[in-house]
């Protein structure tokens, strides 16, 4: 379950099961916005999933906002920078 509503966490599982996700949580409730967040080498599958929704299922769907950043993670061995996207997906 998401952390936040309307969030959609990207990891290891396969892109058709993040797709079920984000159609899954436009159809539940009257939702306008979907996050997609993805940290890595997730991000491929981030713009993956926003292209699937968009191409394949509900083309009234747009990425209305994409955030790129890094983030510092501690490691016993030091810090290492990694990067992180934001997909919002709204519905028109």
């Amino acid at each position: 379950m998401s952390r936040e509503p309307n969030t959609v966490y990207i990891g290891r599982k396969p892109t058709m099961s993040y797709v079920l996700a984000v159609i899954t949580s436009f159809n539940s409730s009257d939702t306008k916005e979907v996050t997609l967040k993805a940290r890595g080498r997730a991000i491929t599958t981030a713009v993956d999933v926003a292209e699937i929704v968009h191409n394949r299922f509900m083309k009234e769907i747009d990425a209305s906002q994409i955030t790129i950043g890094t983030e510092e993670l501690q490691r016993e061995d030091g810090t290492r920078n990694v990067s992180t996207m934001e997909i919002k997906l709204t519905r028109d």
